[in-house]
């Protein structure tokens, strides 16, 4: 072999040991990218999307909470003592006093108004009929309240705290409703729906648990079982019916 033939083939293994020690010092390197590239094309953002509440009931929650129970009743400055339609509203708002609770009933009579002298004998009528609708005297308080003008005349306010389940107030609208780009309801959806629902409740604590369940009248139950077994089929039934076998 010439001395030529000899130089180029050495050149040539020098090349070929270069490219392959080139390759493995890179290879761990492009493993690494790979799998970079691998874990950005990881599907996280389901996590971050799932994480915002898209539900009216986790949106607008209902709470059982105390809630001032409120009402003002309006006097006029010729009345002389309860009238008929306060006795009948005010007897609708204590209706729903709990008696077992017993909270206290407060009534707040203006001072100061037009109407101080009327308000002050229909503010003594509504204790003397909160006594008898019910109402343990020791539980009610008449308290004055300053009145903001002399010339007008001032309502009497009867109020109570009471546990009942609520849920936040309606009419926000942070954002335009025509942004559906994200398909996700808006902010105020459900809340109306919440509302009544917890304004139905007349005994908050079903929300929390089932109650307890009462004894079984074994008597009754043989009675009620013993008149539909002696019943039997009717005719009518028999003659309406689609089944013939």
């Amino acid at each position: 072999m010439s001395q030529s033939a000899l130089k180029a083939r050495t050149i040539a293994t020098a090349i070929r040991s270069g490219r392959s020690r080139t390759y493995r010092r890179a290879l761990p390197a492009l493993a690494v990218a790979v799998t970079a590239l691998l874990a950005g094309c990881a599907q996280r953002d389901s996590i971050t999307v799932g994480a915002i509440p898209d539900d009216y009931r986790t949106n607008h929650p209902i709470v059982i909470a105390e809630k001032n129970q409120k009402i003002d009743l309006p006097v006029g400055a010729g009345d002389r003592g309860m009238t008929g339609s306060q006795r009948d509203t005010l007897l609708g708002f204590l209706d729903s006093y709990d008696k077992t609770a017993a909270p206290t009933l407060t009534i707040q009579v203006p001072q100061g108004s037009a109407n101080e002298v009327a308000a002050t004998a229909a503010g003594r009528d509504f204790a003397r009929l909160a006594v008898a609708s019910g109402v343990k005297r020791n539980r009610i308080v008449v308290v004055p309240y300053q009145a903001g003008s002399s010339e007008a005349s001032a309502p009497i306010r009867v109020s109570y705290i009471a546990v009942r389940a609520q849920t936040d107030k309606c009419g926000r609208w942070p954002e335009d409703l025509t942004n559906t780009s994200e398909n996700k309801h808006y902010a105020d959806f459900g809340c109306s729906y919440q509302n009544n629902l917890a304004a139905q409740m007349a005994n908050p604590a079903d929300l929390l648990g089932p109650r307890k369940q009462t004894t079984i009248d074994a008597e009754n139950r043989g009675a009620v079982i013993d008149v539909y077994r002696a019943r039997g089929i009717s005719t009518e039934f028999l003659g309406n019916s689609e089944v013939t076998y």
